[in-house]
């Protein structure tokens, strides 16, 4: 399996204020032309930039900055981890960081993706990471800014067009691409052995005994940390490990055997019932731009 396509089991910790880059990002295995980019030294409302990744590039480390960051994927998938969890989105999906978030983003091999740095006294966003689909209109409109010049004129065109482009963020429409982790050690734990082997078929019980808890205890624990029940929880891990695989070609039927279901058609299922369209229909909706 390539390299960028193992998710990892081990969860970042929350650093030290001296432990965190913010700042200047050295970029430069990610062949990008901003190779020491401090996007909060740029003295603009948004800029965008292209990044493409190549296979040997390695996932950027956990960092923060004071604007807020969308990375909207173009080709492939985009990773984001934080302290509350996991998010992943497929092209034409992109993932919202609000500003002083510790982060670390990732893209799948040969990904590409443009990254819009938002000043946070003008974001439309929300306050806590988002991920959303992204309409056609928006997507050119960022993929445009990305050719001009980052310090453009403050009055002109392109600040203009950067004034509809904020508009249009306001509109995008959220997906449910987020894998809650919180900071408690043994939900943690579960979801570091999650990660490290989805097809972890465990029940609640099961798990209850590994970290030395009634089976209650854990079943409150995990609902009142993640919003979710543990069989849901699970699931929800299941949903965005799909969508990374799927965007890199692989088949359903290769998902469904690798997080552990009896079939295709068992695995097919559960993503519809939380999705609202069959795996593949929903890929290819996104890949089109469509946002139903």
């Amino acid at each position: 399996m390539p390299k960028s396509a193992r998710i990892g089991a081990k969860w970042p910790e929350a650093p030290a204020s001296g432990e965190v880059t913010s700042g200047a990002w050295d970029l430069t295995g990610l062949r990008v032309s901003f190779a020491t980019l401090d996007p909060d030294e740029l003295a603009r409302p948004l800029v965008s930039f292209l990044v493409q990744r190549n296979v040997d590039d390695d996932e950027l480390p956990i960092h923060r900055h004071r604007k807020g960051q969308l990375v909207v994927a173009a080709e492939g998938s985009v990773m984001c981890r934080t302290l509350d969890g996991l998010r992943i989105v497929p092209a034409n999906g992109a993932v919202w960081i609000p500003g002083e978030i510790p982060h670390s983003v990732s893209m799948s091999d040969r990904g590409r993706s443009y990254c819009v740095f938002i000043n946070p006294e003008i974001s439309p966003l929300p306050e806590s990471c988002a991920t959303f689909s992204i309409s056609p209109m928006l997507r050119e409109m960022i993929f445009h800014l990305a050719n001009m010049p980052p310090l453009y004129p403050l009055e002109g065109p392109t600040s203009r067009l950067v004034q509809v482009i904020l508009d249009e963020l306001a509109q995008m429409k959220a997906e449910p691409l987020h894998f809650p982790v919180s900071t408690h050690p043994r939900i943690q734990r579960i979801a570091a052995q999650l990660l490290e082997a989805p097809d972890d078929r465990r029940t609640i019980r099961d798990w209850a005994a590994t970290v030395a808890m009634s089976e209650r205890t854990l079943a409150r624990l995990i609902q009142k940390q993640t919003g979710m029940s543990f069989g849901r929880w699970r699931q929800q891990l299941h949903i965005v490990i799909a969508v990374q695989r799927m965007s890199m070609g692989a088949t359903v039927q290769a998902i469904s055997q690798e997080l552990g279901y009896d079939s295709p058609s068992a695995f097919t299922a559960m993503f519809r019932k939380h999705m609202g369209q069959p795996p593949r229909r929903y890929l290819q909706d996104r890949a089109e731009g469509g946002t139903n």
